[in-house]
């Protein structure tokens, strides 16, 4: 992410998705790519029931898919490594471990920040 108040012509999107319901995170998913298509900087980062958002399943909502249709447009992703070591999971290649540290730079650094729990 860029620095507030650079020459970007969009915003910089803070995305805090702390849940694992299908179409929660669908949604979440849904609207960094629409952000990303209109010209901001997104990021995302999976909090507590988040960090499962990768292996979700679910006929209606593909989460997975839109997570990586998320990476291919240029988002940003994290995971929360603490959550992630309570489920005894790992980070992905879309999906890289992360700290608290990642997690405070997402919301000081962007314009707007949105909690989807």
């Amino acid at each position: 992410m860029s620095e507030p108040g650079s020459d970007d012509t969009g915003e910089q999107l803070g995305i805090v998705l702390e849940t694992s319901d299908p179409e929660r995170a669908w949604n979440a998913f849904r609207l960094g790519i629409t952000a990303l298509e209109n010209g901001n900087d997104v990021s995302v980062f999976l909090l507590g029931d988040g960090v499962e958002a990768e292996e979700i399943t679910d006929d209606q909502f593909d989460v997975r898919n839109r997570m990586e249709e998320f990476d291919e447009a240029g988002g940003e992703l994290l995971a929360c490594g603490t959550c992630l070591d309570i489920r005894n999971s790992d980070g992905s290649e879309v999906c890289p471990i992360s700290t608290m540290n990642d997690l405070l730079e997402v919301v000081t650094t962007a314009d707007r920040v949105l909690t989807i729990g």
